[in-house]
């Protein structure tokens, strides 16, 4: 069975999410039959490459809030990500365009390394003091995750490479329906939107390999929507 995650490096509940999905899965009687794709979706695709600023602004900016309330909201997630054993730094991140990033995810499927460089990516932008907006961070991450050096560089320099990928799986979305992320889809068949509890997932997974009719479970969760915007429940 396929599992197909449409997720945005900038958005923390998709970081959240897949760590709370991969605890769910591993208590899932059958997940070494699962196949776990991975799929582009973009918070912001309209933002400009070279646009890039401090996460804390950003945010002040989109909730009108102030810097100390932006500060809060960050560490509210933080708490989230490390209840999950993930690290995450409340200050000094960068926000920009991830196009670039979606396009590297891209070649790493097609050399079976996906899953090693979305999750360096998130480390790196979440947890340590690297930004993943600029290019010769990604072509570190990209070797680091087992890529040729020479390749990951030439994606990146030809914007064209892998376009109509991260293109192709934004117009999928679209049509099931996902207007945030992260969203979960299983076998074609049953939807999962924000980063639910580990336990929400292994029972979708149990219900989607039975072939049932999968009822709303889990209620609502945090997630990144289509203008930027991340919920910061409780805040």
């Amino acid at each position: 069975m396929r599992v197909e995650i449409w997720s945005d490096i900038a958005c923390p509940w998709c970081y959240i999410g897949k760590a709370r999905f991969e605890k769910g899965l591993a208590a899932f009687a059958h997940r070494d039959d699962i196949e776990v794709v991975h799929r582009s979706f973009e918070l912001d695709p309209n933002r400009a490459k070279s646009d890039t600023g401090p996460v804390l602004e950003m945010l002040a900016k989109k909730y009108g809030r102030t810097l100390d309330e932006a500060r809060a909201m960050e560490a509210h997630v933080a708490s989230n990500a490390h209840s999950e054993g993930l690290g995450y730094r409340t200050e000094g991140r960068d926000h920009g365009n991830t196009f670039d990033i979606h396009r590297l995810l891209h070649l790493a499927k097609d050399r079976g390394r996906q899953n090693e460089l979305l999750d360096l990516a998130y480390r790196a932008n979440f947890a340590e003091e690297r930004s993943v907006f600029d290019a010769e961070t990604l072509v570190t991450l990209g070797v680091e995750a087992g890529l040729d050096e020479a390749e990951v560089r030439a994606v990146l320099a030809d914007d064209s490479a892998y376009a109509e990928a991260v293109r192709e799986d934004e117009r999928e979305a679209a049509e099931l329906g996902a207007n945030g992320v992260p969203f979960f889809v299983l076998d074609r068949r049953y939807g999962i939107s924000g980063g639910q509890p580990a336990e929400v997932f292994t029972q979708a997974l149990e219900q989607a390999w039975q072939g049932r009719v999968l009822q709303p479970i889990g209620g609502d969760a945090a997630a990144c929507d289509t203008d930027g915007s991340c919920e910061v429940p409780g805040a």
